[in-house]
C-alpha cells in the first residue's frame, strides 16, 4: 500500500522484522500488550494452510483489516472469556506469541485464521463461530462498522471465511461447522 497516507507506519524491529503503528495510537496499558495498530511477526501466528491458498496480508494491509476486525468484534461482543478481552485484541498480547488471527485474501472473500492459545483450547469452536458471524453479518441487528478501503478491495468481498489452524487438536470438526455456517449463508 503505497501513494496514500493511511496514518500508519513500519520500522525496523531489529532480526528482520518490522511493525506497522498508526501513529499516536497508544492503547496498551501495561508491557504485555503491543500498541494497537501495531503488526510485529514475532507476536503472530504464522500463516497455515487455509491462507496459503490466498495472498497472505501483512504490515499495513493486516493492521488495517485487523483493525476492521477489532470494531466488528466490539460491535457484536467477540470476547475471549478467558482473558477477558476482544478476541482481536489476542494478537497484541505478547503472552501469547504464536496466537491470534491471521489473514489473506483469496477466492472472492477475506479468509481469516485462528490459531489458538493451545492445541486443547475449549474456547476455540465457540470463539471462531462468533467470529464467522460477526463479520458476515448473521442477522443480529447491530450494524458493523464499514470495512476498510484496501488494495483488494474489502468492501467488494463476498465474505470472510474462518478456519481454526491445524495446532488445534479438533481443528477438522471445527472447520467442517465452519465450512457448514459459511454455506448456509
Amino acid at each position: 500500500m503505497t501513494g496514500r497516507d493511511t496514518g500508519f507506519r513500519t520500522t525496523e524491529r531489529g532480526h528482520g522484522d518490522t511493525e506497522t503503528r498508526r501513529h499516536g495510537d497508544t492503547t496498551a496499558d501495561d508491557a504485555e500488550f503491543d500498541d494497537r495498530g501495531t503488526f510485529v511477526t514475532d507476536y503472530l501466528p504464522d500463516p497455515g494452510p487455509f491462507l496459503e491458498q490466498g495472498r497472505v496480508l501483512d504490515g499495513e494491509d493486516h493492521t488495517v483489516v485487523h483493525g476492521w476486525s477489532r470494531d466488528v468484534f466490539e460491535a457484536r461482543g467477540v470476547y475471549d472469556a478467558t482473558f477477558g478481552y476482544n478476541l482481536a485484541r489476542l494478537n497484541l498480547d505478547a503472552r501469547h506469541p504464536d496466537a491470534g488471527i491471521r489473514y489473506a485474501f483469496g477466492d472472492g472473500g477475506l479468509r481469516a485464521e485462528f490459531t489458538p492459545t493451545t492445541a486443547f483450547c475449549p474456547q476455540a469452536e465457540t470463539l471462531a463461530v462468533a467470529a464467522v458471524r460477526a463479520w458476515n453479518d448473521r442477522g443480529d441487528g447491530v450494524e458493523p462498522p464499514a470495512p476498510p478501503a484496501t488494495p483488494d478491495a474489502l468492501d467488494d468481498a463476498e465474505r470472510v471465511s474462518v478456519r481454526v489452524a491445524p495446532l488445534h487438536r479438533d481443528h477438522d470438526s471445527i472447520n467442517d461447522r465452519l465450512r457448514a455456517l459459511e454455506a448456509d449463508r
